[in-house]
């Protein structure tokens, strides 16, 4: 059975940090390529950053210079380094695993960036 578990959401200040990982169990970890999404209220799911099997990363350019993703293969976990927080950055973060055809998210983290 394939699981993925998110941690490390919770309520931050702006200009804060927060780090999120994912655990995944279950599956070669190692050959999915690893997501992480957010969605805000009343707004469509979009990308916030992936990394390769092969470590590359690409990032939407609203978190380009602040998110950082890095996995562990070693360890199944996949992580985004979350800093400067923005309020705008307020959203459920899910955690998703691609390989070709097959696709596996998390249950979602909030995190709300607030004074």
């Amino acid at each position: 059975q394939v699981q993925l578990v998110e941690s490390g959401g919770g309520l931050v200040q702006p200009g804060g940090s927060l780090r999120l990982s994912c655990a995944a169990s279950g599956i070669n970890f190692r050959l999915y390529t690893a997501n992480w999404y957010r969605q805000a209220p009343g707004k469509q799911r979009e990308l916030v950053a992936f990394i390769t099997s092969g470590q590359d990363t690409n990032y939407a350019d609203s978190v380009k210079g602040r998110f950082t993703i890095s996995r562990d293969n070693a360890r199944n976990t996949v992580s985004l380094q979350m800093n400067s927080l923005k309020p705008e950055d307020t959203a459920v973060y899910f955690c998703n695993l691609n390989f070709v055809s097959t696709n596996y998210w998390g249950q979602g983290t909030q995190v709300t960036v607030s004074s």
